[in-house]
């Protein structure tokens, strides 16, 4: 039983909660009446509501996400209905700023801010029959350093099995209109022995696979070293990520990343746009010389796996600038270019734009942009598609010699385009296409449109599917094979985890 249940629900079951077990870590005597209960987005609202019924609270706090508002709301309507009784508490971004574009309104309470001190205040005040009046709970960001830390309380099954998300500041220096973080451009880092500790005990107990949540690791250039230094001195294997901003790596910096063993390190690197006028129309800070100079180094002079983010549909940006930066990032990197599509978080600025630039959204989570004056509707519908497709055919790590067929002449937006026009008339699905029904697709493509030699294309696929042992080819590909490669054996640069896992997740659907 549990006066108190912490929950919410992750878009998969990898991702384990920091924000409910810093919550969990800053109830003080209250911990030992409450417990953690987390789900993912497959799991039936009514199980959950039960399990979380099971355990008899007379208090419920719920982390909304914008992936799980939907559902948030589902399963507090449905608590509401079968357990009047219980209070209802709700925290996190879809919260926390204004305009609430998902009615919560069967919720008792609303914690908008970071919630860790005054969630664990509201609880001691009804526990002892000492509501407060009012409903909407302002909480002001606190000192970091007095909070108490959540990391103890990753069980071993999450260590084994999940991403430890790890936090060493708090906010961003930068105020890009798009995202949240700009509304806390103080940046707040966590005393860095204590979280030096911390991972040290993590280790100790197991932890392989870190994630950073810091928007902006290395703008600290002194912790950063700490922490890369910690790292440095472990034996892999093991896996840590960090989101950087693209123009910082000086020398002490790059020498470090340098020396991290490959499968090792991931950066994510917020790229966004490659245009100085756009980046200046979205409050953001752009050095585009360096920017070059520092993928160019950490491409070739690390093994770094790079997640470079690019943005569709940012104001005054057109599909032929887009295309642009697609194609260079693309020369520039073998790594992941992740084709984000613009979102209208509330709490941003960038709504400012909606009349001038004629920016029109939908009204549902994830809130993204529908049309704007350079892309209509059609045309953002079909870049969309692109953006899931590239997904399935450069970034899962499946096509990594035959992906540049479909752009021979360098440009690479324009030849993908090309492809995922075709691929969407035949299959009318941008989901469930499986490993070899996709194969196949990109043999028919490449042979019947392109007119590549189909002893050529059959050979290409056959060295990208058969790098993972236990796959076999469509037999409309094997027909034309010319060469079979040993399966099981490596045909270039070793897969990241992340490649890794994509590829099992596409072998299964």
């Amino acid at each position: 039983m549990a006066a108190i249940v912490l929950t919410t629900i992750n878009a998969r079951y990898i991702h384990a909660s920091l924000g409910l077990r810093r919550v969990y870590a800053n109830l003080g005597e209250l911990r030992a009446q409450a417990r953690i209960e987390e789900f993912c987005l497959t799991d039936r609202v009514a199980d959950m509501a039960e399990q979380i019924l099971a355990l008899q609270p007379a208090i419920v706090g719920i982390g909304v996400y914008i992936w799980n508002a939907a559902e948030v709301r589902s399963l507090v309507g449905l608590l509401k209905r079968v357990a009047p009784g219980v209070t209802i508490v709700l925290g996190g971004p879809e919260v926390s700023h204004l305009p609430l574009r998902v009615d919560f309104g069967e919720a008792d309470y609303l914690v908008r801010g970071e919630g860790e001190i005054v969630f664990g205040e509201l609880c001691r005040g009804l526990l002892a029959g000492r509501p407060p009046a009012e409903r909407v709970l302002a909480a002001e960001p606190p000192a970091v350093d007095a909070l108490a830390q959540p990391y103890p309380f990753y069980t071993d099954q999450d260590l084994a099995h999940r991403l430890v998300y790890v936090e060493a500041a708090r906010g961003c220096p930068f105020q890009c209109e798009f995202c949240l973080s700009a509304l806390d451009h103080r940046v707040r880092p966590f005393a860095l022995e204590p979280l030096l500790a911390e991972l040290e005990t993590l280790w100790q107990r197991g932890a392989r696979t870190f994630k950073f949540v810091d928007r902006t690791f290395n703008s600290s250039l002194a912790a950063a070293a700490r922490i890369l230094d910690f790292f440095l001195a472990r034996t892999p294997p093991f896996h840590v990520h960090f989101e950087v901003i693209p123009d910082h790596f000086p020398a002490s910096l790059r020498e470090r990343l340098a020396r991290f063993p490959a499968s090792t390190l991931q950066l994510e690197i917020g790229i966004q746009t490659l245009d100085a006028a756009t980046a200046a129309r979205i409050n953001r800070r752009l050095d585009l010389e360096r920017i070059r100079e520092n993928l160019t180094f950490l491409e070739h002079e690390t093994t770094a796996h790079l997640h470079l983010d690019l943005i569709v549909g940012l104001p005054g940006e057109s599909i032929d600038r887009f295309a642009a930066h697609l194609n260079e990032l693309a020369t520039l990197t073998g790594g992941e270019i992740q084709i984000g599509i613009l979102k209208k978080l509330s709490g941003t600025t960038i709504g400012r734009h909606d009349r001038d630039r004629g920016m029109v959204w939908a009204p549902d989570p994830p809130y993204e942009i529908l049309e704007n004056d350079q892309i209509p509707f059609a045309r953002m519908q079909e870049l969309k598609r692109l953006a899931r497709f590239w997904d399935l055919v450069r970034n899962s790590g499946n096509f990594r010699r035959t992906a540049p067929l479909l752009w021979p002449d360098g440009e690479v937006f324009t030849g993908f385009d090309r492809f995922c026009r075709w691929l969407y008339a035949k299959t009318r699905a941008t989901a469930r296409i499986s490993l070899p029904r996709l194969t196949e697709l990109l043999f028919r493509y490449l042979v019947e449109v392109r007119d590549l030699e189909p002893g050529r294309v059959a050979d290409t696929l056959a060295a990208d599917i058969l790098v993972i042992k236990g796959r076999v080819l469509p037999e409309a590909v094997r027909a034309h094979v010319t060469h079979l490669p040993d399966q099981g054996r490596s045909l270039g640069p070793s897969l990241t985890r992340r490649q890794q896992r994509h590829q099992e997740g596409a072998d299964r659907r």
